[in-house]
């Protein structure tokens, strides 16, 4: 295993499965202020794979410049990851 597939694989332990919020001195993440979501994974690019709560997953620096790891109970406590926009709508449903 070489130093880059080292550092992805530490990122990994570190971040996946975290509840995290996102850094809103970053302008870029600001629509995602004050949403929690859940880190899915680290890619090869060393980018969080985060679940925002919306049904799309977004990929964002696994750093703690831009992003914050919450307290797991708090984290799961304000994650809601059934509300996405993969939801059925039940009035369109035949």
């Amino acid at each position: 295993m070489d130093s880059r597939e080292a550092k992805t694989e530490a990122l990994k332990r570190e971040w996946t499965d975290q509840f995290v919020v996102i850094n809103p001195d970053h302008p870029e993440l600001k629509r995602f202020d004050g949403i929690v979501g859940r880190v899915i994974t680290v890619n090869f690019n060393n980018k969080a794979v985060i679940d925002f709560q919306d049904g799309g997953w977004y990929d964002i620096t696994a750093s703690t410049d831009c992003l914050k790891k919450l307290d797991p109970a708090e984290g799961k406590s304000k994650y809601k990851g059934d509300i996405n926009s993969a939801q059925p709508i039940p009035e369109k449903q035949a």
